[in-house]
């Protein structure tokens, strides 16, 4: 590929992938796609197998919007490669009552941490992740903490004094 923008990749993918992109555009200068979560897997292997070489994963999180009936769950991917200094980010929007999504450990080994930390602050399953599990919180939590309907802080903590935070 002789240059390779957003608007080249694009078209490439649009022509590839069609109906399982839902949405393009471009904050902040980044190429953004909106994809069903159907092509999450087969995309990001097309873009690291061809000319454009997204080498490297360089991170997977989690969003909650509680009020996106049937897509309250986000998952984003942020992707780069190194050989043509192209950026590219990916989300996917899952239903809350069922928040799974194919993993990409047999893309990128990298994957394996990042979906263990969505997943921990989530709940996002990501099938087929070979050892998904809690990575920072507790064994014992039987909730997701970052999905909203938790408060950030825990008010029954007694060693915390606001005032020294500014509060």
């Amino acid at each position: 590929m002789e240059h390779i923008d957003n608007q080249s990749v694009a078209q490439i993918l649009t022509d590839e992938f069609g109906g399982g992109i839902l949405n393009v555009y471009e904050p902040d200068g980044i190429l953004t796609l909106e994809l069903t979560k159907e092509t999450v897997f087969p995309l990001i292997k097309f873009i690291k197998e061809h000319e454009i070489k997204i080498d490297f994963l360089t991170d997977i999180c989690g969003i909650h919007y509680p009020d996106r009936k049937g897509g309250e769950i986000g998952v984003i991917y942020h992707l780069h490669s190194f050989i043509n200094n192209f950026r590219i980010r990916l989300k996917t929007f899952l239903p809350i009552e069922i928040p799974e999504i194919e993993s990409l450990t047999p893309l990128y080994a990298g994957a394996d941490w990042m979906e263990r930390e969505t997943f921990d602050f989530f709940g996002i399953i990501f099938k087929g992740h070979p050892n998904l599990k809690r990575i920072l919180n507790m064994d014992e939590m039987d909730y997701h903490p970052l999905l909203k309907q938790y408060h950030l802080e825990d008010a029954t903590r007694k060693d915390k004094n606001d005032a020294m935070f500014g509060r």
